[in-house]
């Protein structure tokens, strides 16, 4: 279930952003949790950031934002993340199924989102989600752990 993330919930989210197997996908290169509390910080003021509890504790989160004035019939999806146990369950689909109909209910008629050309696991999953490509954003993410840049994917779902 979607609940907006609180200052609470810190320690799940820090656990889920730092582990190995997600974090060279999302916007920060592994820290302590005395840096995170700034990361996080920012993420709570957006007032955007969610959070997916199953069985009372934090599967996944993601932040959706629509973007204003003229653009306000469009979202963003962004630091989507499911904890590393619920991998190949389904819980990534569930939430992103559940987000997409919240959205489409409140008028939105398109959903973007931007994916790591090196993470070919979730552009086939965004593909099957129904996202299509719709441009490279070149050199646009940099791992400190990499000497080289990453092309970034838009995608977009419309309706």
């Amino acid at each position: 279930m979607k609940r907006s993330a609180r200052k609470e919930d810190i320690e799940s989210v820090f656990s889920i952003y730092m582990d190995e197997a997600v974090n060279p996908y999302l916007g920060h290169d592994p820290m302590k949790m005395d840096q995170f509390i700034g990361v996080y910080s920012q993420l709570l003021s957006s007032k955007a950031f969610y959070v997916y509890e199953t069985d009372n504790s934090i599967a996944g989160f993601y932040k959706a934002d629509r973007y204003p004035g003229r653009a306000s019939h469009v979202a963003y999806i962004g630091t989507f993340a499911v904890a590393p146990k619920h991998h190949g369950t389904g819980m990534a689909k569930e939430m992103l199924e559940n987000e997409i109909t919240e959205l489409r209910n409140q008028g939105i008629l398109r959903i973007e989102i931007i994916v790591e050309s090196d993470n070919e696991k979730a552009v086939r999953f965004y593909k099957k989600m129904g996202f299509e490509y719709e441009g490279t954003l070149r050199k646009f993410y940099k791992r400190s752990s990499s000497p080289n840049y990453i092309d970034d994917y838009l995608m977009a779902l419309v309706f």
